[in-house]
C-alpha cells in the first residue's frame, strides 16, 4: 500500500514539473527588495531636499531635474532586479537539470507580462496626466494581479504575495501622500519576507538533496 501511494506521489510530482515552473529562486527575491528599500530611500532623500515637488512638476507638464532622477531610480531598480532574477533562475533551472524557457515558464511568463504590462502602460498614461500619487497603488495592484496570474504556472506561493500586493496597494489609496512608503513596504519588505519562505521551503531542500545526491 505505501509503495503505491508513493508511486502515485511520484506521478503527481512528475506531472506537476511538467506544467509548473519550479526554477523560481528565493535569493533574487530577497536580492530584490534590498534594491526596492534603497530605491525607496534614495528616492525619499531626493524628494525631500528637492526645492521643487515632482508632484507640481508633473501636473505643470514640467519634466524636472527630481522627476527625471526619480524615474531613472525606478529604472535601476527594475533593471538590476530582472537581472538578478534572471542570473539565480538560470542558475537553478542549470541545478535542476532544466531547460530555462521551456512550456511551463513560457506560461508563466505570458500570464505575469498581460498585466504587468498593462499596469505599466496605464500607469505612464496616469503619470502623464500629472496624478503622480497614484503610481504607488498602480504599481503595486497590477504587479499583484501578476503574480497571482503567474502562480498557475509557478509556485503557489506567488499568488499569496500577489494577493498581499493587491491588498497593499488599495489600502495605500486611501493614504495618498504615503505612496512611497507602501511602495517600500510592498516591492522591500514583501519580497524579502517572500524570498526568506521561499529559499528555506525549497532552494535550501533541493541544495540539500543535490549534496547528498
Amino acid at each position: 500500500m505505501d509503495e503505491y501511494l508513493k508511486d502515485i506521489q511520484d506521478i503527481k510530482s512528475l506531472m506537476e514539473n511538467r506544467t509548473r515552473f519550479l526554477s523560481l529562486s528565493g535569493s533574487s527575491g530577497i536580492l530584490a527588495g534590498i534594491y526596492a528599500l534603497i530605491g525607496a530611500y534614495v528616492a525619499n532623500r531626493m524628494a525631500i531636499t528637492s526645492q521643487t515637488t515632482a508632484y507640481s512638476d508633473i501636473r505643470n507638464g514640467f519634466l524636472s531635474p527630481i522627476v527625471l532622477k526619480l524615474l531613472a531610480v525606478a529604472a535601476l531598480v527594475l533593471l538590476l532586479s530582472l537581472v538578478t532574477a534572471y542570473f539565480f533562475t538560470s542558475r537553478k533551472a542549470q541545478q535542476r537539470n532544466e531547460s530555462l524557457w521551456n512550456k511551463a515558464s513560457l506560461n508563466a511568463l505570458k500570464a505575469f507580462l498581460v498585466p504587468l504590462v498593462t499596469g505599466g502602460i496605464f500607469g505612464l498614461l496616469v503619470l502623464a496626466k500629472g496624478y503622480l500619487m497614484l503610481i504607488g497603488p498602480i504599481t503595486l495592484i497590477f504587479y499583484g494581479m501578476a503574480l497571482y496570474s503567474a502562480s498557475r504556472y509557478t509556485y503557489r506561493d506567488v499568488a499569496t504575495l500577489g494577493l498581499m500586493e493587491i491588498g497593499l496597494g488599495l489600502v495605500s489609496m486611501l493614504f495618498p501622500g504615503l505612496g512611497i512608503y507602501f511602495w517600500a513596504i510592498g516591492f522591500g519588505v514583501l519580497h524579502i519576507i517572500y524570498g526568506v519562505i521561499m529559499y528555506y521551503k525549497y532552494d535550501k531542500v533541493e541544495q540539500t538533496s543535490l549534496t547528498k545526491a
